[in-house]
């Protein structure tokens, strides 16, 4: 489970900014609450809310950054290729900073990274080992080299000393069957995310075949897909998928898809079937999106939803938390981090579970609503936003 992370001198945010999942002992039970490993509270969902470009999408991006570079840097990345990060642009010469707490097992642990786009400067990882936090690995650039020391890692000197500045040592550790790595290897392929490390990957007909192909080979993952879609009122008895032929300029079959099909019915059996590239934006944003969720949900981790309510209706907000919220719906205490502007998600949950992000003088910031002062737990944030309280409302 997440904790927190924090980072500095990223995309539009140049002074350090800070994401928790924590919860404080004094606001009540909200129904999203969870405890990690210490007996300590933490938050199932945060929200992310603010105008367009204020910056929403680069407080998600660290950890869609993060879980690429951590699991999969060592294998993806050539060995020239920079390390798709920038910094904010009036502090380009300055590295970007970026430290994540999560807890894996009952241990907490702690992953610190320092790069630039062409190199990596500093990656450590720690355990918390009573109350203090004990290096597993620290590695550092000097010059056109790196230092590595380690405690109870596990990695050949030599090896570790020779990965790329481009690569993370846990990914390249994964590679090389290092126990401790693999570990927190596994801890981050569990996140899902629509956001690639360069940005959000906009919804396109692509994007609702991989959907299709993914829940075809998870077939109980699409039973369940299959019920949520019914169940939101979206005028679909059924969704099937179909296995499709893929023809060439000739004619001859090359391939095949799978394409999903909703089934609409009426009670005396009359119907009809579409695929859906013909049913509505929403109802296809619905698919895709539940492909990104359930898994998590499933077998535990973190979604990382950059514009949750693109095309949804917002009551549907409330049934896609809900299953984050319900015990039999999440049983391993997965968590979301999601943008959006659907403004209604400030009556859905309370001021520890909201981030507001605002962009002045060129730079983003980010604050939770519990840090405001003065406001208070029963007060209606819906209201108070609305009416401009609350800030990270559009200028117009």
């Amino acid at each position: 489970m997440i904790k927190s992370y924090r980072f500095k001198n990223f995309c539009s945010f140049r002074e350090e900014a800070m994401v928790s999942f924590e919860v404080g002992k004094q606001p009540s039970d909200s129904g999203y609450d969870l405890a990690f490993a210490d007996q300590s509270r933490g938050n199932k969902v945060v929200a992310v809310l603010g105008a367009n470009g204020a910056g929403k999408t680069q407080l998600l991006k660290p950890m869609a950054f993060l879980s690429w570079f951590i699991s999969r840097s060592f294998l993806n990345a050539e060995p020239q290729q920079p390390i798709p990060v920038r910094p904010h642009k009036l502090d380009e010469e300055s590295p970007i900073e970026f430290e994540v707490d999560f807890e894996l097992d009952g241990k907490a642990y702690r992953y610190q990274l320092d790069v630039t786009p062409e190199h990596v400067l500093h990656e450590a990882l720690f355990v918390k080992t009573s109350r203090l936090y004990s290096y597993l690995f620290v590695r550092e650039r000097g010059g056109n080299s790196y230092a590595v020391k380690q405690k109870g890692f596990g990695m050949n000197a030599a090896h570790a000393r020779g990965i790329r500045g481009n690569a993370s040592l846990l990914a390249a550790g994964h590679v090389y069957d290092v126990a401790a790595a693999s570990k927190v290897v596994a801890y981050f392929e569990r996140y899902s995310s629509n956001l690639r490390v360069t940005g959000r990957a906009h919804y396109d007909h692509q994007q609702l075949l991989s959907s299709a192909h993914f829940f075809s080979e998870n077939q109980a993952l699409h039973e369940r897909a299959r019920r949520t879609i019914c169940e939101l009122d979206l005028g679909l008895s059924d969704v099937k998928l179909r296995e499709m032929p893929v023809h060439d300029e000739t004619g001859e079959q090359t391939d095949s898809i799978q394409v999903p099909f909703g089934e609409h019915r009426l009670e005396g059996g009359q119907g009809f079937s579409l695929p859906f590239f013909e049913e509505s934006s929403g109802t296809q944003s619905a698919y895709v999106l539940l492909r990104y969720i359930l898994p998590v949900l499933e077998g535990g981790g973190v979604a990382v939803i950059d514009e949750f309510d693109s095309d949804l209706h917002p009551h549907m907000l409330e049934v896609i938390l809900d299953l984050f919220r319900l015990e039999h719906t999440n049983p391993h205490n997965a968590q979301l981090l999601f943008s959006c502007h659907t403004t209604e998600a400030l009556n859905l949950l309370a001021k520890h579970q909201v981030y507001l992000v605002e962009k002045q003088d060129l730079v983003s910031e980010a604050w939770r609503l519990d840090g405001v002062v003065g406001l208070r737990s029963d007060d209606n944030l819906f209201a108070k936003y609305q009416a401009g309280a609350l800030g990270a409302v559009p200028n117009i």
